[in-house]
């Protein structure tokens, strides 16, 4: 009988001694790149019987012994794994987790907030990625800061009495800056100021800096808007030299300058633009030829006739790479000299301009085309409200040559659409300002007639250059050129969207061939109802992103073989890029180096998302200004955006945009569900869910973060809510 228990026993340790291995080793690989004393994994591991963990070092020693792990110097172990790596930038979403973006990995790489090992946002890290998983998301650990992001941000600062701090503006900064007194550069409490970071967070020590530029009062028009361009990198001003550059150019149109184009000062000309708009950069040429054809001609402005290469204007365009439209004024490309000046195409001037020119039959059909320099002289500058009330009057200025472009126009949209175009038409606003910047009111942006026939002809154009350029080689060696491209949906976002449209009776085929026509339908079958935008939203981010690049991948979104962008040169560079290729090819020139002007497609296609995040972070201010004045007030919205720390709701009266914390949802605990972004109550089973009207009130409206907070509202609740 003992003998019996004795052998019983020594089964069990044996295999307790084996249950430990696998744990410590599974810890290990969990983190390879991290070392373990045994006290350490006592401590990770925590098992209640004391047996166990006095166990642990023995078995530890044993399992180096068998050469599964690794003993260091300084007593502790370390896995035998080798790690999966790979490097990428810090998105760090909130204060408990963090994203790394990686070239190298398919999906985005989860990183516990401790496991950042004090990296921050926009910080290049090296990664090790362990066997676990966050969702669908595998799960990491920092190795190593490659290279820090941002040394300078935007924030406001405030005081105590022996020291300062800055609360960064950019939401994705967790960690407040100190400042010592003597480094403020007398700025005063809650101003809005730029601090550079001298000490890199450690430990527990925060950031901590200097100030070395004052914006102004927190909440002031300027100093917030100052806030956004300093948040971006974008520039105040232009350097005195590029002024002065800019400011040397002649305005003088020589006769042997003429001698090189083609004139057409006698041809009726016009261009149609925003009624605020000072740089007109795209103009329409119209006549009737004999064989009652029309020829239509998109002249561009020249911008590359002024701006030579490898002049300090070139390297500023260059590096800036587009203009920035922020909510009351405009960061742009080029000096006013050029933008607004030379380059501007306006009525009444002779002007330079590089062209498309078309020979059109009645029903929108190319029979011929031309591609070259040309000299215009605009008669008339029209508004879009101008050329509308043109186009729906048939009266006014050349409304018959606008009613018959704006005939051609929806023709060759009309085929547009039947080739598999997308149509996305989103709502934008604009926002009504006072003398000091203060909104007064939201604005939607309505597209007409007007609007329409300038995109069609732009698109055209561009279409045309780019299909022009790609045949002027035959074989597979084509010529290097600037497109602009658009891939297919990502396969799996595409079925993610199907899946969430199924459930508002919409179908949507996931085919590359089907996918944009029958987005079409989807699209037009919500028109109006109350999903319609949520839908478009969701659609939109199904898609992939248009960059700029050598590869003539065609465009997905406008159904178009090849695409590029010659239309703005005035506040794109890549246009400029596209006209310098353009000429060279025409003058008969050798295809030039892929890899040059694809790092250039990559420069602007990154200046390009600055821009639009900097355009998006002045809008979302002005909401949030604007907003201020409607606190305690309920609103019909609908649920644009679920997460797992908060509920979005667009209001439709404003077109605003807050959040409801899940923190401050009271009535019950609720659970985030990914796959059908959708919330849902643990107890009364209560579902918010993308696409739903909901009725909510404004509790709170942060300049600083640019957030709005709301709460919900019971229908029953409004009448006494609005008395």
């Amino acid at each position: 009988m003992s003998k019996k228990r004795k052998k019983t026993k020594k089964g069990k340790s044996e295999n307790i001694t084996e249950k430990l291995k696998a744990k410590i080793v599974a810890l290990l690989n969990s983190k390879p790149d991290y070392d373990y004393t045994p006290k350490q994994v006592v401590r990770r591991l925590g098992f209640r019987r004391k047996d166990y963990n006095r166990e642990i070092p023995f078995v530890m020693a044993q399992l180096e012994r068998e050469e599964k792990i690794t003993m260091l110097s300084q007593g502790a172990y370390k896995s035998n794994r080798k790690p999966n790596i790979c490097v990428g930038k810090i998105d760090h979403v909130n204060p408990r987790f963090a994203y790394v973006i990686s070239d190298d990995s398919e999906q985005d790489i989860y990183i516990k907030g401790r496991d950042l090992k004090n990296a921050m946002h926009g910080d290049t890290v090296k990664v090790s990625i362990s066997p676990r998983r966050h969702g669908k998301h595998p799960e990491g650990t920092v190795m190593e800061i490659i290279q820090r992001g941002k040394d300078e941000l935007v924030g406001r600062i405030e005081f105590s009495p022996r020291f300062a701090f800055v609360v960064p503006d950019n939401k994705k900064f967790h960690q407040d800056m100190f400042v010592p007194l003597e480094k403020t550069l007398g700025a005063a409490h809650n101003d809005k100021v730029i601090i550079k970071i001298s000490q890199w967070p450690a430990h527990d020590k925060s950031p901590e800096g200097e100030i070395i530029y004052v914006l102004g009062k927190a909440g002031d028009n300027e100093a917030e808007i100052h806030s956004i361009m300093a948040e971006f990198d974008l520039p105040f001003e232009f350097p005195q030299h590029v002024i002065e550059a800019a400011e040397k150019i002649s305005d003088r149109i020589t006769a042997a300058e003429i001698k090189k184009r083609k004139d057409f000062r006698d041809t009726l000309t016009f261009t149609i633009d925003p009624e605020d708009a000072k740089d007109f950069d795209d103009a329409l040429s119209f006549q009737t030829l004999e064989n009652g054809n029309y020829e239509i001609g998109v002249h561009i402005a020249d911008v590359t006739h002024y701006v030579q290469l490898d002049s300090s204007l070139e390297k500023e365009g260059y590096d800036r790479a587009t203009s920035v439209y922020l909510v009351d004024r405009t960061v742009p490309m080029l000096p006013e000299r050029l933008s607004n000046g030379l380059c501007s195409l306006r009525p009444n001037e002779d002007k330079l301009t590089f062209a498309a020119v078309f020979e059109m039959n009645k029903e929108a059909q190319i029979v011929n085309e031309w591609f070259g320099r040309t000299i215009i002289h605009s008669d008339r500058r029209f508004t879009y409200e101008d050329a509308q009330e043109g186009i729906e009057n048939g009266e006014g200025d050349h409304a018959e040559v606008l009613v018959l472009l704006n005939e051609l126009a929806k023709k060759m949209r009309t085929r547009r659409f039947g080739s598999g175009a997308v149509n996305f038409e989103t709502t934008e606003v604009r926002f009504t300002l006072d003398e000091k910047g203060k909104p007064l009111g939201v604005v939607p942006k309505v597209r007409k007639d007007a609007h329409k026939l300038i995109e069609e002809f732009m698109l055209l154009a561009n279409k045309q250059v780019a299909t022009f350029i790609y045949n002027t080689k035959k074989g597979k060696d084509k010529n290097t050129f600037v497109y602009r491209s658009h891939d297919y949906p990502d396969p799996e976002k595409i079925s993610t969207f199907a899946s969430f449209a199924r459930r508002f009776g919409h179908e949507v085929k996931t085919e590359d061939e089907a996918v944009s026509k029958s987005l079409n339908k989807l699209l037009s079958e919500v028109e109006g109802k109350p999903e319609e935008n949520v839908l478009q939203q969701l659609a939109i981010r199904a898609m992939a992103k248009a960059k700029y690049t050598t590869e003539p991948m065609g465009h997905f979104g406008l159904a178009f073989a090849h695409y590029t962008h010659f239309t703005s040169p005035i506040r794109r560079y890549p246009d400029m890029m596209v006209h310098r290729l353009l000429q060279h090819y025409l003058d008969g020139g050798k295809s030039v180096d892929a890899d040059d002007y694809e790092s250039k497609c990559e420069h602007s296609s990154e200046r390009e998302k600055r821009a639009a995040d900097a355009e998006r972070a002045s809008i979302k201010f002005k909401q949030v200004e604007f907003m201020q004045n409607a606190e305690d007030k309920a609103f019909e919205g609908v649920i644009s955006g679920v997460t797992e720390w908060g509920i979005f709701v667009e209001i439709l009266e404003t077109k605003c945009e807050g959040m409801v914390r899940m923190a401050d949802l009271k009535d019950d605990f609720y659970e985030f569900d990914e796959e059908y972004y959708r919330v849902i109550g643990r107890n009364n089973k209560r579902i918010y869910s993308l696409g739903d009207k909901v009725f909510v009130r404004v509790t709170n409206t942060d300049i600083d973060r640019r957030t709005i907070d709301l709460e919900f509202v019971e229908e029953e609740d409004l009448p006494a809510l609005e008395q």
